[in-house]
């Protein structure tokens, strides 16, 4: 089995909560942070992860012919669909809820037109483009994207594997030419799309983070020292970065940097963000994504028909309970939802592949049987 690479698992935490905090600072306060203003680059950040961590998986079985894509693409589904289903209809359920109740939920949650493309995870692929629902998942459809694609990522970063200096520029200037070729073209920023183009978006992200991968196989970090330092050092790049209103370029490439340092982490023996608490909230940061919306619309919902509340920021207290209660109503879904799904559709495997090989025991049985 790979490495378990726990370091990236706690990173995923930080990602998550870091578009948590973009999300939901309106209700605090009208002037936003440099830093949490660029929170929507936490998705960068987890497509760049997702590169990385399907390379470390599943790169040395495509490069070996072990790898079966039917498997790969049911272990994926298995991963985000539940999650993604249970939102879906969660949403629904609330908007109708909150209907009954008198209570205003949005007029812009329930688009039916764009219900076949959430059910078929194409919504981020210009097949949704009235949005609504719950609207993260724009970036589970831009990942099933990738997965879909996989075998050419992986293909190209085979072809590569012994030269990944050469891969980590060629996917840097993949960056920076989708990213800034599309802002003129389209008159907004790549790393804003969601909806209309949102599977584009996935593109030169996940090929950076597959190009990291081939870095560390090939020239893993392997003093602590180094490796904690180059980790604070990337960390601190990225803070500079969306301080000084750098070019979002910029910041996906630090995060490259960011993901391979910690990698090192690993590969250098340290124990640095690998803490079972951390890592259990890693594990949860996708529900605490996917809930984040959901729960918002719960919370402010019954905040202002409870208490009474006036229209805009919220009490500071009342805030923090907002933006910490996503992560147990997280864990909720997570161990309600996520986990029992997820392992019960790995358990189980891939539909027609059981069928037929159930098939061919029969048949086995007929022949022995003459």
């Amino acid at each position: 089995m790979p490495q378990n690479l726990k370091a990236l698992t706690s990173l995923r935490f930080i990602a998550a909560m870091w578009v948590v905090s973009y999300d939901y600072w309106h209700d605090l306060m009208a002037v936003t942070p440099r830093l949490v203003s660029k929170g929507y680059l936490g998705v960068e950040l987890f497509f760049v992860l997702s590169g990385f961590i399907l390379s470390h998986v599943y790169l040395q079985g495509f490069g070996t012919r072990s790898f079966r894509y039917a498997d790969f693409l049911w272990a994926r589904l298995a991963r985000v669909y539940p999650v993604h289903l249970a939102t879906l209809l969660g949403m629904g359920a609330l908007i109708a809820g909150a209907t009954l109740l008198g209570v205003q939920a949005g007029d812009k949650a329930l688009v039916w037109s764009s219900l076949p493309a959430q059910l078929t995870l194409t919504q981020a692929w210009g097949l949704g483009l009235h949005g609504g629902w719950n609207h993260p998942s724009w970036s589970i459809s831009a990942e099933w994207f990738a997965y879909l694609t996989f075998p050419v990522f992986a293909a190209l970063a085979w072809a590569l594997r012994r030269r990944p200096g050469l891969a980590v520029i060629l996917a840097l200037i993949l960056v920076a030419v989708l990213e800034i070729g599309f802002e003129r073209l389209a008159g907004f920023p790549l790393t804003r799309a969601t909806i209309a183009w949102g599977a584009l978006r996935i593109v030169p992200c996940f090929a950076l983070g597959c190009a990291v991968h081939l870095l560390w196989s090939a020239r893993p970090i392997l003093r602590p020292s180094l490796a904690i330092t180059s980790a604070a050092a990337s960390l601190g790049a990225i803070l500079l970065a969306t301080q000084t209103g750098a070019p979002d370029a910029v910041a996906i490439a630090l995060f490259g940097a960011l993901i391979y340092s910690l990698a090192g982490l690993a590969s250098a023996g340290t124990r640095l963000l690998t803490a079972a608490p951390l890592v259990y909230l890693g594990e949860v940061s996708f529900a605490v994504y996917m809930m984040c919306i959901p729960w918002q619309l719960v919370f402010e919902k019954a905040a202002h028909r409870i208490l009474g509340l006036a229209e805009g920021p919220m009490p500071l207290a009342l805030w923090l309970a907002m933006f910490a209660g996503v992560v147990p109503a997280a864990m909720i879904l997570h161990h309600l939802v996520e986990r029992p799904a997820r392992d019960a559709m790995r358990r189980h495997g891939v539909p027609f592949q059981r069928n037929r090989t159930r098939l061919a025991a029969r048949s086995a049985a007929l022949v022995a049987g003459n």
